[in-house]
Order: structure tokens, then sequence, then C-alpha cells
């Protein structure tokens, strides 16, 4: 399904490729900030690429300052996100918990914690036995110590999605899901029209907000951005006698095993060291027995619960597992947000204001030279330590 021709603006100020969170919040702040014309294409529907297929976690707690402080700034537009959009998003501030069993972990959390304490965040190193009296779930065979931070929680990406989506249109953005795009052209160096199934707009900026499907985009305008598609799988258990509604988002961090609440059972979910990059949204059974060996060792009382249900999505990989943020060298009028590496849900807020403020030359809340896709043809690579 394609949008009809008559809704498709002839020209725009700006164009948004990608209706995910972080595209809908950069059409969002563009609009509010003033600018005319803003049009965000999807060729599906909003949220239906990464977004919607996160697991809903939101946190602060990183080991790159950047990254740190992007998170802080979102979570505080996920706790007002109902007063500020009119949207319920069942923000649940339960804290995040990383469950430490290597001596290389807890000192490389210690020195973590002690940067996001400097920069506001209020996580803090914890004991094993206070790690288990907050998630009674966990086995502590192993364990060595945790980190802990309780402002940090998760919510549900399809409301966020729904509340930036209104608001955007409210302030006067047009966004056309269902609308795919098929190219860009650049005109002496400079983005001059991008090219959809539904027609041609006219545009001298573009913003790649694609997601696992950004390094196509970035193509089409001579612009290498290195994302790399790959398979994430999640599943939501049946109801868990006695679950804790005050579970924190839960996570070994050895195995990358991790749980959450989902209504009366439980999200969970864990990278496979055997996936390989592509385009795969099927589920696959082949990464159930290495997770059931991370449930026995772990959380024991869940390897009766049934499942319930489950699916899977794509993370947007860089190489260094930080995110791709900035304009492009190559091609005047183009900017990108994407590779967050799974973490592009919880960062979207923040880096909507962000991309509103490169577009409109203002300085930006935090430093993001250090993101530019340029780092990785030198030596400016910074890999992000705590990633799930």
């Amino acid at each position: 399904m394609t949008a009809p021709s008559r809704t498709l603006p002839p020209t725009a100020s700006v164009v948004v490729i990608g209706g995910g969170v972080t595209g809908l919040a950069t059409a969002y702040e563009l609009a509010r900030a003033g600018v005319r014309d803003v049009v965000l294409l999807d060729r599906d529907a909003f949220g239906a690429g990464s977004t919607c297929k996160a697991a809903g976690g939101v946190r602060a707690m990183f080991s790159d300052p950047v990254n740190i402080t992007l998170g802080e700034r979102s979570l505080e537009t996920f706790r007002d996100f109902p007063a500020r959009f009119g949207q319920e998003i069942d923000f649940a501030a339960v804290g995040y918990l990383f469950l430490l069993s290597t001596p290389e972990a807890v000192a490389a959390f210690d020195d973590a914690v002690a940067l996001q304490n400097s920069l506001g965040v209020p996580s803090r190193m914890i004991d094993v036995a206070e790690a288990q009296r907050l998630s009674p779930l966990i086995a502590t065979d192993g364990l060595l110590a945790a980190a802990f931070s309780p402002t940090d929680g998760h919510c549900t990406p399809e409301s966020v999605v729904l509340g930036y989506a209104s608001a955007a249109r409210r302030a006067g953005a047009t966004l056309l899901p269902h609308c795919a795009t098929t190219g860009i052209d650049v005109t002496d160096g400079r983005v001059s029209a991008v090219h959809t199934a539904a027609g041609t707009i006219r545009t001298d900026t573009v913003v790649c907000a694609a997601g696992a499907w950004s390094a196509e985009v970035g193509a089409w305008a001579g612009v290498d951005l290195p994302v790399t598609p790959l398979r994430r799988q999640v599943l939501v258990t049946e109801p868990v006698p006695g679950l804790d509604p005050h579970t924190p988002f839960t996570i070994d961090f050895a195995t990358s095993f991790y749980f959450h609440r989902e209504g009366r059972g439980l999200l969970m979910g864990m990278s496979d060291p055997d996936e390989t990059p592509g385009f795969r949204l099927t589920r696959s059974d082949a990464w159930l027995p290495r997770l059931g060996e991370a449930i026995e060792r772990r959380a024991p009382e869940l390897a009766g619960v049934g499942v319930a249900g489950g699916w899977a999505g794509l993370y947007e990989m860089t190489p260094d597992h930080n995110a791709l943020i900035g304009r492009a060298d190559e091609v005047e009028g183009f900017l990108y947000a994407t590779g967050f590496s799974g973490h592009g849900f919880l960062m979207g807020p923040a880096v909507g204001e962000v991309v509103r403020d490169l577009y409109l030359g203002r300085e930006t809340l935090v430093d993001v030279s250090g993101l530019g896709a340029a780092r990785f043809r030198g030596a400016g690579v910074r890999p992000e330590l705590n990633v799930v």
C-alpha cells in the first residue's frame, strides 16, 4: 500500500525517512521549533520496523558520557510523557539491575557508575544480597556484585510512537505511512529531491532515521552509513505466580539474559552469538537451548513457566555499538540518526532534540561530533560497554 499521490507534498523543507521513535521525535521537534513543511515517510506503519519490536527498556546506565546524557534526557521525556503528549505509555520506574560475575565486569561497572553519578544519574554498586532482594527470581551462584539505577525502567513502545505521531501532526508536520522512499537525488553535492512510490518531493534536506535499513538510504545519496541488521528475539511468558510488580529490568551481564515484568508475566530475551547479519524477522528455535541454560543458572524458577508468545526484531548494529548521529561530510543537506545497536528506542526523544538543533545550527544538548560516521575512517571509534 502506498500513500495516494494527492497527499504527497511537491516540496518540503526537511524530509525525514523512517517512522520509528527517532524519526517521529525528529519530525515533532522540527515542527515544534517552527520549521515549515516537515515531511516524514515510512514504507510501513509507524514503529513497524525496530521500535515496536523493542523490549521497552529505558535507561541512562551506559559507559560513555554521550550515551549517558542521551539516555538521561530521554528518561525525563518518558517520565513526563502523559503530561507533554497526552498519551499514557505505562512507564514503570522499577530500575535497571546488572548482575556481575567477573572481576573485570565489576571493575568496569565501578568506573561506569562513577561516571554516571558525575552526570547526575543515581546509579550505585550493590552487593549480591541486595540484588536478590530487588529481583527475587534470581539465583546468586557465581555473582560478585551488581549495579543498580532506580530511575531507569521500561515503557510501551507502541504508545510512545502514537504520542509522537499525534504531537508531530498537531505541530504541523506531514506524516505519510505506507509511502516507501525509493531514492534520493543529489545535485552539485547537495540533496535536491526524494523519490517515493507515490512521487517526488523537492527538498534540500534529508534526515535518515531508517534504522536497520539506513545503509541503503545512505547509498542512495552516496553516504556510507555502516549499519548492519541483526535479528534479536524476545519471548513473553505466561503469568508468573507471585511475581513482584516492582521487579527491575534485570540483566545477567555475562550472558546478556534479561527479563522484566510484562503484565502478569515476564518479557525476556538474550543475544545469540551465532546470529548472522541479515533482515530475517521469522522466529527461530536455534537460540532456545542457550537461553534455557541461562535461565536454569540465573533464574531457575522460570524454567517451568510456559511461553505465551514472542517476536523477532532487528538491531541496527555499528562496528562499535554506538549510534551514528551527524551531518554527512560527502553530501550537503544529508543528516542521519541511526545505528543505535539496540538503544534507539530509549534514546529517541533526546536524539530528536539533537537532530533539530543540528538542522537549525544550534548548540546541541551534548556534543555528538564523536558519533559522526567519519570516525570509522580514523581512530575515533569508541566502543560502548553496556550493550544488552
